[in-house]
């Protein structure tokens, strides 16, 4: 029996760095991850403001002395899915409905109302990834 397999139409594009769990880290995610995105001829936004948060979630909630956090953008099709994994697997993330006057906890609620899908998946103790999807228009070939 003779089968072609099938072919990819649309090349599977990533990313990856490993970071610090600090400010400085979580703002150097989002700068790379923008030139990254704009490298690939990407729309910026809401990605940036996605990337951000989860960065600063993990600088912030997910830090470990002496263990980094790691960023993944991967592009299959028209979804760009944006990866965050922390060393802190026993505090998983959820949505909170902050008081009013808070100056702080309203992150996750940003993340669900701009990303298309998102989640938590545990990994290998003790890590944890906190991911989000955004269907966007696939890049114009070049020749």
């Amino acid at each position: 029996m003779n089968q072609k397999s099938a072919e990819l139409t649309m090349p599977v594009r990533n990313f990856s760095v490993q970071l610090s769990p600090t400010p400085r880290g979580a703002r150097l995610a989002r700068l790379l991850a923008t030139e990254q995105l704009r490298a690939w001829g990407l729309p910026l936004d809401p990605a940036r403001q996605l990337i951000a948060e989860l960065a600063s979630n993990a600088a912030a909630h997910g830090r470990v002395p002496g263990r980094d956090f790691r960023l993944m953008l991967y592009v299959v099709g028209g979804t760009l899915r944006i990866e965050v994994t922390d060393t802190r697997g026993e505090r998983l993330p959820r949505p909170r409905t902050p008081a009013p006057d808070a100056e702080s906890g309203r992150g996750l609620l940003l993340v669900e109302a701009l990303a298309d899908r998102w989640g938590v998946t545990e990994g290998r103790f003790p890590r944890k990834t906190v991911w989000a999807e955004l269907r966007c228009a696939p890049p114009e070939p070049t020749f």
